[in-house]
């Protein structure tokens, strides 16, 4: 049994809950994992674990800072852990280009290049936005051509399945031998 960490930032609430969802599937394959809320933790990797998977949202065309601030501070860890990275954007749902800009920006700013990356879709949340984020947000989606602007309810575009799929691939990366970040 291997104890995986699941540290992460969310803005809204989507990267949390793939986060917990992949920490559920580690489980139910018979290993242990916990997840943390960057914005809430010390900011250092603890002790004791097998591997680790950030997961942090984009914003703005940027990774949460808190993350990167991590990823920054732990790199060297993450180096040696086999380690892997969960990218959440709304790109990530027909805009895969954009998607891989952010990463390849995220590794550019932190110095880390993970062995694994998973680009995983978000949501529009209009429901949980304030007035102008949720104006702002239906006039972004609009322009990008998306017909998802009733602002009275939500979209999710997450895939659990290719969630699923990453998790389960990055536990057989993980139970290689020598497998490194």
């Amino acid at each position: 049994m291997t104890k995986i960490y699941i540290p992460y930032g969310s803005v809204e609430g989507q990267t949390s809950q793939i986060a917990e969802y992949m920490a559920e599937l580690l489980r139910a394959h018979g290993h242990q994992a916990e997840t943390a809320d960057l914005k809430h933790s010390r900011g250092t990797l603890p002790d004791g674990y097998d591997g680790v998977i950030v997961a942090a949202s984009v914003h703005m065309g940027k990774h949460e800072g808190h993350v990167t601030d991590f990823v920054k501070k732990n790199r060297g860890e993450l180096e040696r852990l086999p380690s892997a990275l969960v990218s959440v954007s709304l790109a990530a749902h027909g805009d895969e280009e954009n998607a891989e800009g952010y990463v390849e920006k995220f590794e550019e700013e932190t110095g880390w290049r993970p062995a694994h990356v998973g680009l995983f879709a978000g949501a529009l949340l209009y429901t949980h936005y304030g007035f102008i984020k949720r104006h702002l947000m239906k006039k972004i989606a609009k322009d990008k051509g998306s017909l998802d602007t009733d602002t009275t309810r939500d979209y999710v575009y997450t895939e659990w399945d290719g969630v699923q799929r990453f998790t389960e691939d990055y536990l057989a990366w993980l139970a290689k031998p020598g497998s490194q970040a």
